[in-house]
């Protein structure tokens, strides 16, 4: 996977040192728990989950809440799975874009 950080916006305030981290956080639950993702429209996915991951889906999706004010993430359990849906406005579909892309790799990894 690539370590490009282009996408990440200006509006992210975690600091540069450690998205190289965050990165790796998420690349570990896509290559770990994910398992389907599904496209729901422009600005929304959908990711299935193991739902053994749930503790860290939730601690790693309220930190990037906390760092990145646009993204929206929606976690419910449903019956063998753990879906979480990750939401951006219009302006950072880019954004979810790139997040597509390393959940894709991290799928086939």
């Amino acid at each position: 996977m690539s370590d490009d950080q282009t996408w990440v916006p200006e509006s992210c305030t975690l600091p540069s040192g450690q998205r190289p981290l965050r990165l790796a956080e998420f690349d570990d639950l896509f290559a770990t728990a994910l398992l389907t993702q599904q496209r729901l429209s422009p600005t929304r996915l959908r990711w299935r989950l193991d739902p053994a991951a749930e503790t860290a889906a939730r601690d790693l999706t309220g930190r990037e809440s906390s760092c990145c004010f646009f993204f929206s993430f929606t976690l419910a359990a449903e019956t063998g799975t753990l879906r979480l849906d990750v939401q951006v406005p219009t302006a950072h579909v880019d954004v979810l874009d790139a997040l597509a892309r390393r959940a894709d790799a991290g799928m086939t990894a």
